[in-house]
């Protein structure tokens, strides 16, 4: 009898974790690599929050805490939602998770059946499909095409909705494109969700705090008001408060829902560390104004990135408009030769060619959904993106 349940069988590693480990394996073995692949600022977590750790200890906040969070922290992730988004949340209405992936993990084996849609536009973050398979459910792909700044269309949506559909999945800004959703863009999509009651809208915000250009932050349960009642609102401090390794992800929605998501924590996880609970409470009440300068700094690592990029034989990229990611196509390398005689004939060929290459470690487009492209992060020193622009430009410019 096989030991391995089939729900295992139905996933896949996360790409995005299993190629950072890949890039540490190969420096490990000696190789100069450059890798663009982590999702995670380089910027270290505020002194504030690591001097609040300190206090934490010191006082013997070191215990297991309730499931869903700790009031401070909960009264902490309301203040929020108010000063950042203008919704009113109660405690019993928000969740902490170990991180925001388990969020997204409570809250879909919470109400996804067997067979039960879920709505993943293209092109999306790595996990959203799995964890739809894990719970039982099927995602349905919808592209968001580059001529609509990877955008979910408003008619592609309803064609896409059936009796099925249990939720919407919406990224904002969106890992890997950048695309961040206006307020007119997200009212023209709550229309068309007006007009189906069953279907839930969980809106991933993780990265609402880095975007750019001035442009304001929207978000789907501020700006239709009529679907908050259906809407789980996803956000955390790993992004914009440089605390990835905390573990510390939240969530906002109607109690009974929450009241599911937690009694299934209750038996997975139970509650989040004691000290990162700490940590983020001190994160979302002290203050905020680094993000800004932090951010600044982002922008311009991506107007030289993206220039590089646009100015590469065989690569065009669109301008992210948040996050901090590049998601060029190259199509106008595919077909073309190595220098070793192999034809490039996916985006995969392109990573593996740039990896074998020029010890440059980025992460194909495949793996979210969208072909040819590939994902570059620039969450890391302006050197470390120059030498790499050097690298992949040696590599375009080998090929025949």
């Amino acid at each position: 009898m096989a030991l391995i349940a089939s729900r295992i069988e139905r996933i896949k590693p996360s790409p995005s974790s299993m190629a950072g480990q890949r890039a540490r394996e190969l420096r490990a073995a000696g190789r100069d690599i450059v890798s663009l692949t982590s999702g995670e600022p380089d910027f270290d977590t505020p002194p504030n929050v690591t001097e609040a750790v300190v206090r934490a200890m010191a006082q013997s906040r070191t215990k297991y805490t309730d499931v869903g969070g700790t009031p401070e922290l909960k009264d902490a992730i309301c203040a929020k939602f108010a000063r950042d988004n203008g919704l009113t949340y109660r405690p019993e209405e928000v969740v902490v998770g170990n991180g925001g992936k388990q969020i997204i993990f409570n809250a879909l084996l919470s109400t996804v059946q067997e067979g039960d849609e879920v709505i993943v536009p293209t092109p999306y973050w790595v996990s959203y499909p799995d964890i739809v398979l894990l719970a039982g459910g099927q995602p349905v792909f919808v592209p968001a095409p580059p001529e609509h700044g990877f955008k979910l269309q408003p008619a592609d949506l309803e064609r896409a909705i059936t009796p099925r559909t249990r939720w919407l999945a919406l990224n904002s800004p969106n890992n890997p494109s950048g695309a961040l959703y206006s307020r007119e863009e997200l009212l023209a999509l709550a229309e068309v969700l007006q007009r189906h009651p069953h279907v839930w809208v969980l809106t991933d915000d993780i990265y609402e705090h880095i975007r750019y250009d001035g442009r304001p932050y929207f978000t789907m349960a501020q700006v239709a008001p009529a679907l908050k009642a259906r809407t789980l609102t996803l956000n955390g401090v790993s992004k914009a408060y440089a605390m990835t390794g905390w573990r510390i992800g939240f969530g906002a929605g109607p109690a009974p829902l929450v009241k599911a998501m937690t009694k299934l924590q209750s038996q997975s996880t139970s509650g989040a560390s004691s000290i990162s609970q700490a940590a983020a409470t001190e994160a979302l009440n002290g203050p905020q104004d680094f993000i800004a300068e932090r951010c600044r700094t982002f922008q311009a690592r991506r107007d030289y990135l993206v220039a590089q990029l646009n100015g590469m034989p065989g690569l065009r990229c669109h301008v992210p408009e948040g996050a901090f990611y590049a998601f060029p196509d190259c199509a106008g390398l595919i077909g073309r030769r190595t220098p070793a005689g192999k034809a490039l004939q996916t985006d995969a060929d392109v990573v593996m060619y740039l990896l074998d290459e020029e010890n440059l470690a980025v992460l194909q487009g495949d793996a979210y959904g969208v072909s040819p492209y590939f994902r570059l992060s620039y969450a890391t020193a302006m050197d470390r993106i120059e030498e790499a622009c050097a690298r992949l430009r040696r590599a375009c410019e080998k090929l025949a």
